[in-house]
């Protein structure tokens, strides 16, 4: 089965039309994933295919727009592409050895440089059949750089061997139990099976947490929440935690004693994807809530929504019900303009287990850079079902702010 995207090492091609992006990407492959044409423009959406790649592990390697690109669509297309890049592990400069650099490519080198600390960027200079042009190679003096010649494939050996060098440098995500459970530990996993359970399989942050629990020698008792309570009775030793899916928070928590560790797979992965802590600042300020707020349920993935669909109806009709009834909601899968989020108090977002670290603190950022709170799923639910800060004990400093926020 292969890794899933937002599990990847993100890995991103940038640079101007004809640059040589999709040679090189069908280089590194060994073969064709993207289209050649001499035409500017051909590739118009992010492509993106996976591979291991040695130490490195899986990665995801995503062929770009060029930033050159042209009109208003044109326009559209390189927002993408920055938008691509902000989420990447290491961004892949790309930019042909026999061309004087243009405005854009010095635009795009200046930002890659400053954002080395935190994302690493490697320079890949192609057509390296032609002839070289000296003001280019001095562009591009101090990056780490390979050259490629897009024909013969000739640098593309070098240039994976780079890319695993930059292991270090990459920010690598948490996993979903780090820090909570020590080897021997039993964890009790409750998962609901209704309209909404994919067919045939759990969902990734399941499967996941499942595991994480193996890689670090725990058991794991895997029960609906109507099974949990007769399985957990029959238990001889007490399980170290419980973990559920928030929408059966309330029915868990009845089921368990009130000193057993109790938290949700959301949950975990706002800790895992986000800022835990600034979704906690989002729920402290749901009592705030003005009337006539536009409130912003946002989801990372494309999935059938049901008839009691989690975030389209249940979140919204529970926050009217318990947090501030004249309230208007709008639902979104890709975060809004900047313009557009000025209008919200608040954006709900999902446990983000289809996206990585990178890009959800990227939306972190632009959020809160305009003055809106930001909270997620499991949060949520666990306040409006009375279970905060109780499923915040296993992260002890965060569950002392919480009660200090609401003393």
């Amino acid at each position: 089965m292969a890794t899933a995207l937002a599990e990847s090492i993100r890995i991103v091609l940038i640079g101007n039309r004809n640059a040589g992006k999709s040679s090189l990407m069908n280089n590194i492959f060994e073969k064709d994933i993207s289209i050649i044409s001499s035409i500017p423009g051909t590739t118009t959406d992010p492509v993106t295919r996976q591979m291991e790649m040695g130490e490195l592990g899986p990665v995801a390697i995503t062929d770009t727009a060029g930033l050159d690109d042209e009109g208003s669509l044109g326009k559209k297309r390189v927002l993408k592409t920055m938008e691509t890049a902000a989420s990447s592990s290491i961004n892949i400069f790309v930019t042909a050895i026999n061309k004087t650099p243009t405005e854009e490519e010095k635009e795009i080198y200046k930002e890659l440089v400053a954002q080395n600390i935190k994302t690493p960027f490697i320079c890949v200079l192609t057509h390296n059949d032609k002839e070289e042009n000296a003001e280019k190679l001095d562009f591009v003096l101090e990056a780490p750089k390979v050259k490629i010649n897009n024909l013969t494939g000739e640098g593309s050996k070098e240039l994976r061997e780079l890319l695993i060098k930059q292991k270090d440098k990459i920010s690598h995500e948490m996993t979903p139990v780090e820090g909570l459970v020590n080897e021997g530990d039993l964890v009790v996993l409750v998962t609901p099976i209704d309209l909404a359970a994919p067919k045939g399989r759990l969902i990734m942050p399941q499967v996941q947490t499942i595991r994480d629990l193996l890689d670090r020698d725990c058991a794991s008792l895997v029960v609906k929440e109507r099974e949990l309570y007769p399985f957990y009775n029959n238990l001889i030793n007490k399980p170290k935690l419980v973990i559920t899916d928030s929408q059966a928070f309330h029915k868990v928590a009845a089921d368990i004693p009130e000193d057993q560790l109790l938290t949700s797979f959301s949950i975990l992965f706002a800790r895992k994807k986000g800022d835990l802590e600034e979704f906690i600042r989002g729920i402290v300020n749901l009592k705030n809530t003005p009337e006539g707020v536009k409130i912003l349920v946002m989801e990372s993935c494309s999935h059938h929504r049901q008839a009691d669909d989690i975030g389209t109806v249940k979140i919204p009709r529970l926050f009217r019900q318990l947090v501030q009834p004249n309230v208007e909601f709008d639902f979104t899968r890709a975060l809004p303009s900047d313009e557009e989020l000025e209008q919200y108090y608040m954006v709900i977002h999902c446990a983000g287990c289809m996206i990585n670290r990178a890009k959800m603190m990227d939306r972190l950022k632009k959020v809160k850079n305009k003055g809106v709170y930001i909270t997620n799923y499991g949060l949520f639910l666990g306040w409006v079902n009375g279970l905060l800060p109780r499923a915040l004990e296993p992260f002890e400093d965060l569950y002392e702010e919480y009660r200090e926020a609401f003393e």
